[in-house]
């Protein structure tokens, strides 16, 4: 039965079965511990039989069995579990880029939700849903006790519809609630903007059409700039990305990579190890790249972000990522369900496995929290005040004939770009520190940027 690999990370996972001569007291063991196994099923089969038949209402006997399964599956991990056939199909499409929903990606800690990371422009973006926050209740019912996907569902429903979600968040004495309707997701995966003479790709998720977006983006970006000459570096923004396909992770490393090990994963068995590669080609053309993240980049985003980082391709800036180094593996089943099951565990190519730990920045930058509005607007005052003790203001003072209209004109983009980078600060202070980086690299040596980002570790 062919296999579907899924969104987060995918694999293979194979059984082989070995036939040897043993002594008879191991044989005896084994049949032993197989007779054991059989009384178990006896024992499940036994209790299947006593719901149908005592329990208090009517049960449908589908859902007992698939909660079975879930049951069996979840009890090994979180990101293990059984897909119904409808959460299959919501799966495929979403990896398609475009679903129902509120916007979130999620995992299941000390049995309440944790949000991974809201998706850029979405419902829970918008209502101020943010990485790490704790969903305690939706629509007023407690989600502890219950399963991940079950939890899921909750949320689900129809667009246009109001969901209440009760959320803690640290920092925060008391949980409180956030109302959000619910809508269509229609996710572009990577987009790219020019800021100042630095090229920002933005990638919120890892699915079908990531690549396509990156690249597109890319180019369209640096011929706005005017060419590669003009460009002085990229910043590869997944701050917030909870992942996605294991393939599109692979193409958007080796979109920055000339050569070497992208990720290698290794399961169980040996015979089930895997390594990809990189091959020749570099869509930044060696040019300096500053990778962002945060507690909130997962899973892929730490695939591409490892492989950058131990190629010294990259300088990565931010905080320490989420920490989500297994692989799943989703097997269709029969009834048109499938099993989402971890088969493995992911390296980057220095053989690091990130799993529970997250991958370390090498520059640590803090994004400071939003300053109230009366507040900013009690500095752009300051700042506006201060700006106009220039000699220029001064009564009096002698013009400045010596600069042609060109050099004029030079000078005011100049500091228009120095006012638009001192917002940009106020707006997202790791971005600007991203860029103020790739300036850096420029300014030391405008021939040799990309092999000082090499080395900036």
């Amino acid at each position: 039965m062919k296999k579907f690999a899924m969104a987060a990370l995918g694999g293979t996972v194979a059984g082989v079965l070995l036939t040897t001569q043993v002594a008879g007291p191991l044989v005896a063991q084994e049949a032993e511990k197989g007779g054991s196994v059989y009384e178990q099923l006896d024992l499940f089969g036994d209790i299947f039989e006593r719901i149908r038949a005592q329990y208090v209402e009517p049960v449908e006997e589908g859902k007992l069995i698939e909660a079975a399964i879930n049951g069996m599956l979840t009890s090994l991990d979180p990101h293990s579990s059984y897909l119904s056939a409808n959460d299959f199909s919501d799966m495929k499409v979403q990896t398609k880029g475009e679903f129902g929903g509120l916007g979130i990606e999620v995992t299941q800690e000390e049995g309440f939700i944790k949000v991974v990371s809201p998706i850029d422009g979405t419902p829970a973006e918008k209502a101020g849903i943010k990485a790490g926050d704790f969903i305690t209740h939706v629509d007023g019912e407690s989600v502890l006790g219950l399963t991940l996907d079950q939890a899921v569902d909750k949320m689900r429903g129809p667009v246009g519809s109001e969901i209440i979600v009760t959320v803690a968040r640290k920092g925060t004495e008391e949980p409180f609630d956030v109302s959000i309707i619910r809508d269509t997701i229609k996710l572009t995966a990577a987009k790219a903007r020019v800021e100042g003479n630095s090229v920002v790709l933005r990638v919120t998720t890892f699915n079908d059409q990531t690549y396509d977006n990156l690249e597109a983006g890319l180019k369209k970006s640096v011929e706005e700039a005017g060419g590669m000459d003009k460009v002085n570096g990229f910043v590869l923004d997944l701050r917030n990305n909870p992942g996605g396909l294991l393939t599109q992770a692979i193409e958007v490393s080796d979109a920055f990579l000339d050569k070497g090990e992208i990720v290698s994963t290794r399961g169980r068995n040996p015979q089930d190890s895997e390594r990809f590669n990189a091959e020749a080609g570099d869509l930044a053309n060696g040019k300096p790249i500053v990778v962002l993240i945060n507690g909130g980049s997962a899973s892929a985003s730490e695939i591409v972000t490892g492989a950058l980082q131990d190629h010294h391709r990259a300088i990565v800036v931010g905080t320490k990522s989420f920490g989500k180094g297994s692989v799943q593996t989703v097997i269709p089943l029969k009834g048109e369900g499938a099993m989402r099951l971890t088969t493995a565990r992911y390296y980057t190519p220095s053989g690091r496995s990130i799993q529970a730990l997250g991958i370390s920045p090498d520059i640590v930058v803090d994004q400071p929290p939003a300053k109230p509005a009366d507040e900013t607007a009690t500095e752009e005052a300051d700042s506006a005040a201060a700006r106009d003790r220039s000699e220029a203001d001064l009564r009096g003072a002698i013009s400045n004939d010596s600069m042609t209209e060109d050099e004029k004109r030079v000078l005011e983009e100049e500091q228009q770009k120095a006012e638009n980078a001192a917002k940009l600060r106020e707006e997202d202070y790791q971005l600007a520190y991203a860029i103020d980086i790739l300036k850096g690299l420029t300014a030391i040596n405008p021939e040799s940027a990309a092999e000082q980002a090499a080395v900036q570790q």
